[in-house]
């Protein structure tokens, strides 16, 4: 199972909605980097379902996504801010430029 970055976000924008041992594993998994076998042995189940856990857990963050798009939102937000970010320092302007650094750390 290949780490993806897409759900880092996910798992920050609808991470609530698991349940509580699907969120702790999932957190192990992207935001900890515990390997499949490490994220077993500390929640005394097998591989095999940490590995489902994960797989139900990226399906229901998946499916949400599709429905609300917040993670989408947040991706265009910080490319926005990102694209201002660049103008104003190539511009010099000092305000807007920490404005939208500011910006991009809430993000």
């Amino acid at each position: 199972m290949a780490k993806n970055l897409e759900f880092v976000l996910l798992l920050d924008c609808y991470g609530e909605l698991l349940t509580e041992r699907q969120k702790e594993i999932a957190e192990l998994y992207y935001n900890e980097d515990f390997s499949l076998s490490e994220i077993a042995q500390i929640q005394h189940i097998t591989r095999q379902a940490v590995s489902d856990s994960l797989r139900h857990s990226e399906q229901i963050m998946q499916q949400t996504e599709e429905k609300l798009g917040m993670a989408g939102r947040i991706r265009q937000m910080r490319n926005c801010l990102e694209q201002i970010l660049e103008s104003c320092q190539n511009e010099n302007i000092p305000r807007i430029t920490e404005l939208a650094e500011n910006g991009l750390q809430w993000l």
